[in-house]
């Protein structure tokens, strides 16, 4: 009796099921190519976010914090901060009334906490349908390899479990390759996509900060 392999099973399959084969393994290599990526994105989120946090609470002044900025290599709470404070600089050459002022600079934080957003959430969409279709994908041709492995066995007189077992077993591999390649996308989406509410939180919340320091300020050049 000759061995079943895994190998073996995947060269003597038929052309339908190798070519869902390799479209399971493309969507695999995409999918470990994306949570790698967004791995790498989120940790130097963080890592900024914790950095620029401790700077701006160290009680240097704002004009000192951006005298160097550049407004397209900055990103998260810093870029937030940035682009309310560029708006509220040049509003302020034009107006010293507070609420005009403060409606443009929080409409410019909300304007670079949704670009952020978008930067955070790029590929997940991608891990998703990666995640949903890769078991239907794997049952597709398991459903497939069930059908041909039945219509093989009109031409045999006596069915035993010997001639319908490599059939079965090819027929059940794609839905064993759909999983492998769903469980770590759907894995992955989903810790992002908490990650991105998470530091989205703190984003919002560095906003409404600085939004309050810039009010204050306001009222108080307005008492003096």
């Amino acid at each position: 009796m000759q061995e079943l392999t895994f190998w073996k099973m995947v060269f003597e399959a038929s052309f339908f099921i190798q070519f869902l084969m390799l479209c399971l393994l493309a969507g695999s290599v995409i999918s470990w190519v994306s949570i790698f990526q967004r791995w790498q994105v989120f940790r130097q989120a963080q890592q900024a976010h914790e950095e620029f946090r401790e700077r701006f609470w160290s009680g240097i002044e704002l004009n000192e914090l951006f005298r160097n900025t550049d407004p397209h290599e900055v990103t998260g709470a810093e870029r937030i901060v940035f682009s309310g404070f560029k708006t509220f600089n040049r509003i302020r050459q034009k107006t010293t009334d507070a609420q005009p002022i403060l409606e443009g600079v929080e409409r410019s934080m909300r304007i670079a906490i949704a670009e952020e957003q978008d930067r955070l959430h790029s590929s997940l969409p991608l891990l998703a349908t990666i995640g949903s279709v890769s078991p239907h994908i794997g049952l597709f041709g398991t459903v497939w390899g069930i059908m041909e492995a039945f219509k093989s066995l009109a031409g045999v007189q006596q069915a035993t479990f010997a001639v319908v077992a490599p059939g079965m077993a090819e027929a059940l591999m794609t839905t064993a390759m759909g999983l492998f390649v769903a469980i770590p996308a759907v894995i992955a989406y989903n810790r992002y996509v908490a990650s991105s509410e998470s530091l989205l939180n703190h984003y919002e919340n560095f906003a409404d900060e600085f939004s309050g320091i810039l009010h204050r300020s306001l009222i108080a050049k307005k008492v003096d």
